[in-house]
């Protein structure tokens, strides 16, 4: 088997990812993106992204993903869509990269982008509306409902957190909790309690997510105390039910915090030299696109430098 040799492997094509591979490829280092799926990220399935620099207007979230895939290849990244990598190894100061269909890399760098996956409630229309009134993050999309009638489903810290952020926009936040107390922490139930725009759906679980074939019109709510199912008429179901970050490739080589994100230093290193992370499946705090294309960079630049001084020690 040929094991093809390149200067920095990125993991996952998000945000992140593709600005990694801008930065990477503009140094004239050869540089391989693997995506499992196709380019651009959760971004892709955003109606629209409004707090993009650049964009006063909007953008839909695939075509920003589009243009930050174009921009990188333009300067010569190599962008591997549906592949899969399944094993990260060290190999002496280098890495092993290997895909599922059996290719093999040998890279001087990794930079892990794979970001964080949210929970998905399994519901019907959950799928069919994402990104026309279904979202997962309230930061993104909650000026969309200005005036308009959501809910948000959970009761941990998130979920009443963006339940709060959603009330500067939309005229009434339903929060569907499936027990008859939050789980969040006091203070921040205190807020929530004390805030009229928002209505508290107790006992309760989505069971049904229905629109009118563009857009979300409503979610149909079973009772978990034996009451009568519910209709609630809104314009965004917002699902705060947990998120879980795509760090298994590299867990077994690098610090990761309680939840599972890796941890990094402010320019995207982690514990492993050579080994960096970036963008939602790190432990920063604010998982915005502009913030993973930021932290993109910087773990290109410290990647780049990182293997610059191999070079210059040799």
């Amino acid at each position: 088997m040929t094991v093809e040799q390149i200067d920095i492997a990125i993991i996952g094509a998000g945000p992140a990812g593709l600005t990694a591979a801008l930065y990477a490829s503009r140094a004239r280092a050869s540089t391989v993106v693997f995506e499992r799926g196709i380019p651009g990220g959760q971004i892709v399935t955003t109606d629209r992204v409004e707090n993009y620099p650049g964009f006063p207007n909007g953008v839909s979230g695939a075509e920003l993903g589009d243009l930050m895939t174009k921009q990188a290849e333009e300067f010569g990244a190599i962008i591997r869509t549906f592949a899969d990598v399944v094993a990260i190894e060290p190999a002496d100061l280098d890495f092993v990269v290997r895909t599922g269909d059996g290719d093999e890399f040998l890279a001087k760098a990794v930079i892990l982008a794979t970001g964080a996956v949210p929970r998905k409630l399994g519901v019907p229309g959950e799928a069919e509306y994402t990104g026309r009134g279904v979202s997962w993050c309230a930061t993104c999309d909650g000026a969309l409902y200005r005036d308009k009638t959501v809910c948000v489903i959970g009761g941990g810290d998130a979920a009443v957190e963006e339940a709060l952020f959603l009330t500067k926009f939309a005229k009434k936040v339903h929060l569907v909790h499936r027990r008859d107390e939050l789980r969040a922490t006091k203070c921040i139930q205190e807020k929530c309690f004390a805030n009229e725009k928002v209505e508290m759906q107790w006992s309760r679980v989505p069971t049904e997510i229905r629109g009118d074939g563009s857009r979300v019109t409503g979610v149909l709510l079973k009772s978990t105390k034996g009451e009568p199912d519910a209709l609630l008429e809104l314009d965004g179901v917002f699902i705060f039910t947990g998120i879980h970050p795509a760090s298994e490739l590299i867990g077994p080589l690098t610090e990761l915090d309680e939840a599972g994100y890796v941890r990094i230093d402010h320019d995207g290193r982690t514990s492993w030299p050579g080994l960096y992370a970036a963008g939602d499946v790190t432990d920063s705090e604010l998982k915005q696109v502009i913030t993973a294309a930021a932290k993109g960079a910087s773990a290109a630049f410290e990647a780049l430098r990182y293997i610059d001084s191999r070079v210059c020690s040799i």
